[in-house]
């Protein structure tokens, strides 16, 4: 099942990263940056988010914070007529697209390994963003 498998990539191949559960979800962050998940993983409606429809069986939403750049070359062309229930195909994502989140329904085949590369690359921009705070506090004088 891919949710497993995206679930130990996180766990096994990706560095510094905590997890939360809450309503419904897990969110991942990188280290102690606990106010932007680089990746998220929903598995229920809840009362605040029931636009994909995931109370059906086995259905789970991937929600990843890609880089500008990324994001816009994945929608440069289409702007608009979403269908979120549709599984395997990624979307700009509901609520976040405007921080350059992507979603996916139950990735698989080829999708499923775009999405272990999506989620390498936010990491990448999680720590990148957890860097620059570090070093920003570290020059601040007191």
């Amino acid at each position: 099942m891919s949710l497993q498998t995206i679930e130990q990539y996180i766990a096994e191949q990706l560095p510094n990263v905590t997890t939360l559960d809450h309503f419904g979800y897990r969110f991942f962050f990188y280290e102690t940056d606990q106010v932007l998940p680089f990746t998220t993983i929903a598995a229920s409606d809840n009362e605040y988010d029931k636009i994909s429809n995931l109370d059906r069986d086995g259905v789970f939403r991937v929600n990843i914070g890609v880089s500008k750049d990324t994001y816009n070359k994945l929608f440069a062309d289409i702007k608009t007529g979403w269908d979120y229930t549709e599984l395997n195909r990624f979307m700009p994502h509901p609520d976040y697209a405007a921080q350059y989140f992507i979603c996916v329904l139950n990735p698989e085949g080829e999708q499923l390994v775009k999405t272990i590369k999506f989620i390498e690359e936010a990491h990448l921009v999680a720590k990148n963003r957890f860097d620059r705070k570090q070093s920003a506090k570290m020059r601040k004088p007191e």
